[in-house]
């Protein structure tokens, strides 16, 4: 990455771009005291699987303009003074607005939103190009309260067998915190909301199994000191933290990709900034067998359509989405239950 200095700011040279980045010593990370300029160099050693997971899709730029220790907001929508070489796309929502958003087209790209601070890249399941196929699906394993990153090891080793047995084949990341996520990168045939009800099937039947461990259910008070398989990330317009991401973390942790032989010894909050781009120059991309050989949602499907023959209904989506049809009452069960029982005689 070649520089030259300018007033307040340096110009860095990426992809062909120059990209200015004001105040490129502003300490973004506290633990280690690494700067806005050392995020953008991260970003750079690691472009190469960093572009092979999130490269032309759009992405939600989670910004910290004081760095990982100050306040946060979410940006969509790419500002109306941004360069003209920018990539955008037009992207929905949920109440069918739509807004320009980045994407992830090169590193200068990526180091144009580092430098409005960003420390977060959350991701379309879609690329530019088709955004009418998700071509991926992602099973979120998120601790609850009680739970910790060594009991998502297990709920992991849970989904591996199921996916096994039906023939798939899940690719493992750290989410930079608790938790784990476990990709399938999808050939371009299905739409969001058959993603979606795949993922529903797969809580479900990780919930069969192992009841003790993992749950599908959406209300938290449901839950106990469960995994919970939260389907609902591949609700159509959601985004996920991506993968080679840094989390707004003090130390830098990153969202790192790691192989299934790795899965008893990975320790997240030793991936960081510092650490992941000696890992992926000793060991390379872990996720690269799983863009050369795109996978059938068939299997998944075929598990969903046997929980709604055998009278299930849809499972509940986030409040922010229209009533869906087959969808259960948007209501806790302790509210229900208050609402259905009669109040106590008083006389």
């Amino acid at each position: 990455m070649a520089s030259a200095k300018k007033a307040g700011g340096l110009v860095v040279d990426l992809a062909g771009r120059e990209v200015t980045v004001s105040s490129p010593d502003k300490v973004f990370f506290d633990e280690r005291g690494e700067t806005k300029l050392d995020l953008i160099r991260y970003y750079e050693a690691v472009a190469d699987p960093l572009f092979a997971a999130m490269g032309g899709r759009p992405v939600l730029l989670e910004r910290y303009p004081n760095g990982a220790g100050g306040s946060s907001f979410f940006q969509k929508r790419v500002p109306k003074n941004a360069p003209g070489w920018l990539t955008t796309t037009v992207v929905g929502t949920v109440n069918g607005t739509t807004s320009d958003a980045l994407v992830a087209a090169d590193v200068a790209h990526v180091a144009w939103a580092v430098n409005l601070g960003c420390l977060g890249f959350h991701v379309w399941p879609q690329t530019a190009d088709d955004p009418d196929h998700a071509d991926e699906l992602r099973i979120d394993l998120d601790p609850q309260p009680g739970t910790d990153f060594d009991t998502a090891r297990g709920a992991a080793k849970e989904l591996r067998t199921l996916l096994e047995e039906v023939g798939l084949i899940g690719y493992p990341k750290t989410t930079g915190k608790r938790g784990i996520h476990v990709y399938l990168r999808l050939a371009p045939r299905w739409d969001h909301y058959q993603v979606r009800s795949a993922a529903v099937a797969v809580a479900r039947e990780l919930e069969r199994r192992r009841p003790d461990l993992l749950t599908a259910a959406w209300w938290k008070e449901e839950r106990g000191e469960r995994i919970f398989v939260d389907y609902n990330q591949n609700a159509p317009h959601k985004t996920v933290f991506g993968a080679w991401c840094v989390r707004a973390r003090a130390g830098a942790q990153v969202s790192t990709p790691f192989g299934w032989d790795e899965l008893d010894d990975v320790n997240p909050d030793e991936l960081t900034i510092a650490t992941v781009p000696e890992r992926v120059a000793e060991r390379g991309d872990p996720w690269a067998p799983m863009y050369d050989e795109p996978q059938s949602l068939e299997p998944l499907l075929a598990m969903h359509e046997r929980d709604r023959e055998a009278g299930l209904m849809d499972a509940p989506w986030p409040p922010v989405y229209p009533k869906m049809p087959d969808e259960p009452p948007r209501v806790a069960p302790s509210r229900a239950k208050q609402a259905a029982d009669p109040p106590a005689d008083r006389g």
